[in-house]
């Protein structure tokens, strides 16, 4: 029997794609990995460095020392919702 893989779609918003072209380039390629990853493998991405569980469906993690994504999941469903993508300084956890 073949083994279906349940791809999730990831939803950016219209604030986390205006602060994404304002990042550096670099930071854009994380980013646009993270999406990949998410997209592929669900919202739980431990492997990212400082993921967290910030508590009520909502996660973040590092992109690099000074740059975070954050986002949304209700468990059971395959979509996820990024809400911010930017600098750890105005995170909004």
């Amino acid at each position: 029997m073949e083994k279906r893989n349940s791809n999730y779609t990831v939803m950016i918003s219209k604030k986390a794609k205006k602060l994404v072209k304002k990042m550096p380039i670099e930071i854009q390629d994380i980013f646009t990995l993270l999406i990949e990853d998410i997209k592929k493998n669900g919202a739980m991405r431990t492997n990212w460095q400082n993921f967290s569980d910030l508590g009520k469906g909502k996660y973040h993690c590092h992109l690099k020392y000074h740059w975070v994504a954050c986002w949304t999941w209700k468990k059971g469903t395959f979509v996820v919702e990024v809400y911010y993508a930017g600098s750890r300084e105005n995170a909004p956890y």
